[in-house]
């Protein structure tokens, strides 16, 4: 073909190119907040069984929801309603003093509250069952099959795989005590969070460092071996099994570390804080056990822990029982802030400037236009009692933001109709994800990560 042929033929046929309607590709974007990568670690705490939220967090309300009052004397920076309740501080001896702690009621500008969290916002009625409740709770749906803290694990797989190239140690997301938050099938399977109940004071075996030299590398070449001979489209879950493994032969010293043994009552500083200093802060219970293994965790890098705390399931005796249940919770939480607080971050600063606390449940509590049930308890139906999670949420972040006290939307004082914004749990856990840092384009695509915590 001549030249001049060519070009004709190439411009006639851009010509005609630019008249064809045009098919644009989006590219997968991620949907960011202003505070995405900026936090190191998550503390999810589920007040379990079902939690009367308007009784703690949300207590500017008709009695019929709060039959235990408005707090006196709350912070000016507290714009939320805080509860009688949060005044309960027969924990506050002079050593927790001097350790940094005060009552909950006088650090409540400290946290955030959003008072109309619900599973499916456009749902006709809220889901008060317990079963799907708490599967939206840990998974975002009813029978889901990956949990939030698997999401996390693999939204993170960057970040572990760099460390295992790196022969660092990272350790993974914990569920502590509870499996339903460590689900994952497919291609998540390999990233559930390992799930512990108990701690680690028993911990000391290494099975891989018994067996000799070339024992140990005749089951890595097994391992690649069954790798190469998958199609490389499947490969993924494979290379997560043996990094996990890799992982757990490199856990095991950090396992059988005396720091991880929080009941050893040692005097020995490490992020500027002693676990007999922590024991005299949290206490003995099991949330209390729990959360100072967490941030032993956090030493090690693991980026989010999960865990229980209370029972509020009190369809009898909650006007006797709640009380002191939450006081159990206004000690924990108020051990969390001075912890954080007082304790040395390796990337610098303290804790709280790198950790993000929230709690939540499986559903609020009713009774059904009265103060108690006739048993003295409450409910759970499909109303706006049960519907609305009024979830706290602090932690540096939000101190940074000036978003410390703030109620992020407002219910109506005599019925709980909403009269401001109405966050999904998905939305609120892809949040909780994108501050972390994770890669979640995969997960809830309904779903967006919100600016209002973050200023």
């Amino acid at each position: 073909m001549k030249r001049r042929n060519f070009l004709k033929g190439a411009l006639a046929t851009g010509a005609v190119a630019s008249a064809l309607p045009r098919i644009w590709v989006p590219n997968d974007a991620l949907a960011q907040t202003r505070a995405r990568d900026s936090v190191k670690h998550l503390i999810y705490i589920r007040l379990s069984g079902g939690f009367r939220f308007t009784t703690a967090f949300n207590a500017e309300v008709h009695e019929r929801y709060n039959p235990f009052g408005r707090a006196e004397g709350k912070p000016a920076g507290c714009e939320w309603g805080a509860s009688s309740l949060l005044e309960r501080a027969g924990w506050l001896n002079d050593t927790r003093q001097q350790l940094g702690m005060k009552s909950l009621l006088s650090q409540t500008d400290e946290i955030a509250v959003l008072p109309c969290v619900d599973h499916e916002p456009t749902s006709g009625s809220a889901d008060g069952n317990h079963g799907t409740g708490l599967e939206r709770y840990l998974t975002g749906y009813v029978g889901g099959d990956t949990s939030l803290f698997t999401m996390i694990n693999y939204g993170l797989r960057e970040r572990t795989k760099q460390s295992l190239e790196e022969q660092s140690i990272i350790l993974p997301a914990f569920s502590l005590g509870n499996a339903g938050m460590a689900r994952g099938a497919g291609a998540y399977a390999a990233y559930r969070p390992p799930v512990l109940s108990g701690d680690f004071d028993g911990f000391g075996f290494n099975a891989t460092e018994e067996l000799p030299g070339w024992a140990q590398e005749m089951s890595a070449n097994h391992d690649a071996r069954m790798r190469d001979r998958h199609h490389p489209g499947v490969q993924a879950p494979i290379d997560a099994y043996i990094q996990t493994r890799e992982a757990t032969k490199r856990y095991s010293e950090v396992f059988g570390s005396q720091l991880l043994k929080t009941n050893n009552r040692s005097d020995e500083l490490v992020d500027n804080i002693t676990n007999t200093q922590l024991m005299d802060m949290f206490g003995s219970s099991r949330a209390g056990r729990n959360l100072r293994l967490a941030l032993r965790l956090f030493h090690y890098g693991c980026p989010a822990v999960y865990l229980d705390q209370g029972g509020y399931d009190m369809h009898s005796g909650e006007e006797a029982g709640l009380p002191g249940r939450m006081e159990e919770l206004n000690q924990l939480l108020s051990a969390l802030i001075a912890a954080l607080k007082l304790m040395d971050h390796p990337a610098g600063g303290k804790y709280w400037d790198h950790t993000l606390i929230a709690l939540g449940s499986e559903f609020g509590r009713t009774t059904r236009g009265n103060k108690f049930n006739s048993a003295r308890g409450s409910d759970h139906g499909g109303d706006l009692a049960t519907r609305w999670m009024s979830m706290p949420i602090m932690g540096g972040v939000i101190s940074k933001a000036g978003m410390g006290g703030k109620m992020l939307g407002v219910t109506r004082p005599a019925d709980l109709k909403s009269e401001g914004p109405v966050y999904s749990y998905r939305a609120l856990a892809k949040t909780l994800m994108d501050a972390l840092g994770c890669d979640h384009r995969e997960f809830f695509p309904a779903d967006e990560p919100f600016n209002d915590l973050f200023g």
